[in-house]
């Protein structure tokens, strides 16, 4: 088995097309992974899920810890196994989960003491024991345990948090366990301040991953703010090295990081939209409850192949939500997580063909642009009989 690295394919400016060689097959980069926290992406089979072309997907240290137990999927043959997944699987390290649990959570310098959000009971998480758990659980890709102070917050107690990460990053680079094919990333922190991002990201490299993270974004600073901290870490980071920003984003903000170098990405927000009836598409987003869709016979998008557009119409998928029946949700989870997939396809074979610029600037005009008129959709849809 070959051991676990990244390959550079093609760049464009900062923006790079590659392949993640892993124990569980590879990954084309850039990627999304989508988040599948208590061992499934929600609202789809795995089937729906391969369907849409992902490689990789998500699961989560704290909720998986919590149920059904690490030590149950490990005597079940371990995740990919017990949730029916055989490509390479992420783990975040359930650091974050704990931080946002406030009053529920006690932080040390050891680690952290908290009650389940579930039933109260008592739980602890260092970096050791958040390691072991992933190893357990048969994660490909193993995260380190940090702390993510919520922003806006003074440099100082910025400073404090992210040196403490990076004391807990050596933790849990000690307690992993080598194995050919598997990685463990460190996750760059340190706020929106440059100069403490790049503390972090020396005193990662000094102790050396297989990839690296970004955390600390997407919590509240804006686009702007996040994209200009991308601009100020993404260069003196590892040139050899994936790398992830975690918990990110919407359509325009996987584009613009990509843009500055970032390889993987994973967040809730295409399925999550997909359970309260918001479509993503190549015009932006739709709200299927709304009234104007009850009597269009088109599909969501002409340019998707999931079940929702090739099957069913946007009359159907409105009734379905003003129903409340389950099938709703499911079918436009499946939609958006396709579209995502889509994306970012269609952003590496821009960069392997070196003209990201003008592909990102169409995409974002046809965003602006919103929904097709009757004239721009290919032909009205007709659902097939069964």
């Amino acid at each position: 088995m070959s051991r676990f690295h990244w390959t550079c394919e093609s760049t464009d400016g900062a923006a790079r097309a590659g392949m993640l060689h892993t124990a569980h097959g590879p990954v084309a980069t850039p990627t999304f992974m989508p988040v599948g926290t208590v061992g499934t992406v929600k609202a789809m089979t795995m089937d729906a899920v391969r369907s849409t072309g992902a490689g990789i997907v998500l699961g989560n240290t704290y909720h998986l810890m919590l149920r059904p137990g690490a030590a149950r999927v490990k005597a079940l043959g371990g995740l990919h196994r017990f949730m029916d997944w055989s490509g390479p699987i992420l783990t975040d390290s359930g650091g974050f989960q704990v931080m946002s649990l406030g009053a529920l959570r006690r932080l040390d310098q050891d680690g952290v003491t908290f009650r389940s959000h579930i039933d109260g009971s008592e739980h602890r998480l260092t970096p050791e024991s958040s390691t072991a758990i992933q190893h357990d659980l048969d994660a490909t890709i193993t995260m380190c345990f940090d702390e993510c102070p919520a922003l806006p917050a003074p440099p100082e107690a910025i400073a404090a948090s992210m040196r403490l990460s990076m004391r807990w990053a050596a933790r849990s680079r000690e307690a992993y366990v080598p194995r050919a094919g598997y990685g463990q990333f460190g996750i760059v922190q340190g706020g929106t301040e440059a100069d403490l991002r790049a503390e972090s990201v020396k005193a990662l490299t000094d102790i050396g991953f297989e990839g690296y993270a970004i955390g600390g974004l997407a919590v509240g600073e804006g686009q702007a703010l996040m994209f200009a901290t991308l601009d100020t870490t993404t260069p003196i980071m590892p040139q050899d090295k994936p790398r992830y920003l975690m918990g990110v984003g919407t359509p325009d903000d996987l584009l613009g990081s990509v843009q500055r170098g970032v390889d993987m990405f994973d967040c809730v927000m295409p399925t999550r939209a997909g359970r309260t009836a918001r479509a993503y598409t190549e015009r932006g987003t739709l709200n299927l409850r709304n009234a104007r869709h009850a009597t269009d016979a088109r599909p969501i998008s002409p340019h998707c192949d999931c079940l929702a557009c090739t099957r069913h119409s946007r009359a159907y998928l409105h009734h379905l939500f003003r129903a409340n029946e389950i099938l709703g949700p499911m079918l436009l989870t499946w939609h958006n997580i396709a579209y995502y997939q889509r994306l970012m396809r269609q952003i590496r074979q821009a960069i392997m063909d070196r003209n990201l610029n003008d592909t990102a600037a169409a995409m974002r005009a046809e965003w602006a642009a919103q929904d097709w008129t009757e004239d721009e959709m290919p032909q009205p849809f007709i659902p097939p009989v069964p």
